[in-house]
């Protein structure tokens, strides 16, 4: 059977305020309605750059290279980028058919129960409030880079203050500032594994370097807890894992950012491919350069003085011998942090708003400006970046892996049911005699990727704290550990067994597919062919 559509509506996809379902009234600027459709393909697929390409990639590839060793860390980066490759798949599939803001957590709630649903979205919100925090508690320490004159504390709170604001204005505007800032920050990197090319090649002052430091000290490193042993590098390499999803997570942003794009039967199908690949080059060239150029024992990786200390793109600079250029690195990394923070405050308070939209959280959480910017829900996420002072009083990384492990397995929860979703959306088409031929995006090695992720995300969840029973149980690494486990599964029993009292799992035939869908199926989407030059490079990239 052919999925139904029914166009009976035209919108031109330059107006900046459509939007599929507007309640407004004029009795002033803050209203219960809708947010707005006014991100360009080339917004969607920036915002996903932008909120991806943050901390992760520019300081938390040094603890698993410092670990795991060049080899190790890479095996781990690519592991998980199959994962993160399924799981876009999976979300582009399910966010081109039925595109809505927070698309993931309502898929679950539709595909899966109620109570899962609600649990997913809780969690991810978790993981991006806390991820907003990882970002402020580095942003002073990259200034302390230049000048230690200004205390950290005044840092995070006036940066807190600017990224806040910023997520007040209009979305549009919002996804132009995103666009231009991810911009630069794609240029930085491009330019930095030109520069890694040619200082491997011997333009920097310690000659062609080679695969020198793979030979000595080592392709693998030490490993975790059993040093030079195949025991601890394994182990090492299991610890990498996290690292390396709390650098990928971000990719399913453009899932997020549905409910907001114009024309999401084509702007999200085109951010799901290029993204991905863009951030899979980009990653996986600069790990491997920074293993040619790093090598794993060097002493800054495990410096506890300063994130930027720690940088290994700072470092592999500075090996190099290149003047001035460690400055100008470290002010792409400040304007790295300000552009992924921005993002954190963006995702977090859709998926306040989404919830609330579905009264699953408080009222007061829907309530946006004339212009549809959820501000309660903004505000309320943002007061959790004020966890990025516990820096002040603790060691610089050792709060930054604090955070990096609970935000990474938190964000891994959203990732596990995204491939669930998108297993019971398969099983409802069959079910209802529809063709994935038909969807307007068909996710490629589906259903086996679905499987797959699953599978490799639960098992990560599960083995992620081993280090809290390998030699004797430590109470701080469990919690660590699996303080988001416990949180979802407290969660889960609250809405599940006191809130909704449902079924486990919905049926096939109770599984809802049709709402919001019909709504974008009822619309012609009139594209205007760009004008100029500009508009058409833009058109090609976006």
């Amino acid at each position: 059977m052919d999925i139904e559509t029914k166009p009976v509506t035209t919108i031109k996809t330059n107006d900046q305020t459509n939007s599929v379902s507007d309640h407004e009234n004029n009795e002033g600027d803050v209203q219960e309605t809708s947010v707005k459709r006014a991100l360009k393909p080339r917004h969607v697929t920036m915002i996903a750059l932008g909120g991806t390409i943050g901390t992760g990639l520019f300081i938390g590839i040094g603890t698993p290279l410092s670990i795991a060793g060049p080899v190790g860390s890479l095996i781990a980066y690519l592991f998980m980028a199959t994962l993160a490759y399924s799981v876009t798949q999976s979300l582009g599939e399910m966010a081109t058919f039925i595109p809505v803001t927070s698309s993931f957590t309502v898929f679950t709630t539709r595909f899966c129960s109620p109570a899962l649903g609600v649990s997913v979205g809780y969690m991810y919100w978790f993981s991006w409030v806390l991820t907003f925090a990882v970002e402020l508690s580095v942003v002073g320490q990259v200034i302390d880079y230049w000048t230690s004159a200004v205390p950290l504390a005044a840092w995070i709170a006036i940066f807190w203050v600017v990224l806040t604001c910023s997520n007040m204005v209009p979305v549009k505007f919002y996804g132009e500032v995103e666009f231009w800032v991810a911009a630069i920050k794609v240029i930085a990197i491009v330019g930095f594994i030109l520069y890694s090319f040619i200082m491997v090649c011997g333009a920097g002052v310690t000659g062609p370097v080679g695969f020198r430091y793979w030979r000595h000290p080592g392709a693998w490193g030490p490993g975790y807890l059993f040093a030079n042993t195949a025991k601890g590098r394994f182990l090492g390499w299991v610890s990498s894992l996290i690292n390396a999803a709390f650098t990928f997570q971000g990719t399913e942003l453009t899932g997020i950012a549905a409910g907001e794009s114009k024309n999401p039967r084509k702007s999200v199908p085109k951010a799901i491919n290029t993204v991905f690949v863009r951030i899979l080059v980009f990653y996986i060239l600069s790990l491997f350069f920074i293993g040619l150029l790093v090598p794993y024992n060097d002493p800054l990786l495990s410096s506890d003085d300063s994130y930027t200390a720690s940088s290994p793109f700072i470092i592999a600079i500075i090996n190099s011998g290149t003047k001035i250029l460690p400055d100008i690195f470290n002010a792409v990394i400040l304007l790295t942090i300000i552009s992924a923070g921005n993002s954190n405050v963006y995702v977090a308070s859709r998926i306040l708003y989404s919830l609330a939209v579905t009264k699953l959280a408080p009222k007061w959480f829907t309530y946006t400006t004339r212009q549809g910017v959820p501000f309660v829900s903004v505000i309320f996420s943002s007061l959790f970046g004020f966890l990025g002072f516990m820096v002040v009083s603790n060691g610089a990384n050792t709060v930054f892996n604090w955070l990096l492990n609970i935000t990474a397995v938190a964000g891994l929860f959203a990732w596990l049911f995204i491939s669930v979703s998108h297993i019971r959306f398969m099983q409802t088409l069959k079910h209802r005699g529809m063709s994935r031929d038909d969807l307007p995006f068909k996710a490629r090695f589906m259903p086996w990727g679905a499987y797959y992720a699953a599978f490799f995300i639960l098992l990560i969840i599960i083995i992620n704290g081993y280090e809290a029973f390998v030699i004797s149980f430590s109470v701080d690494s469990f919690f660590t550990a699996y303080i988001s486990v416990i949180l979802f599964v407290a969660l889960y029993i609250f809405f599940q067994f006191f809130w909704f009292r449902g079924p486990l799992m919905l049926s096939l035939d109770e599984v809802d597919i049709d709402t919001d869908r019909r709504e974008i199926d009822a619309i012609v989407w009139e594209e205007e062919p760009p004008k100029n030059l500009w508009e058409k490079f833009w058109s090609y990239l976006g």
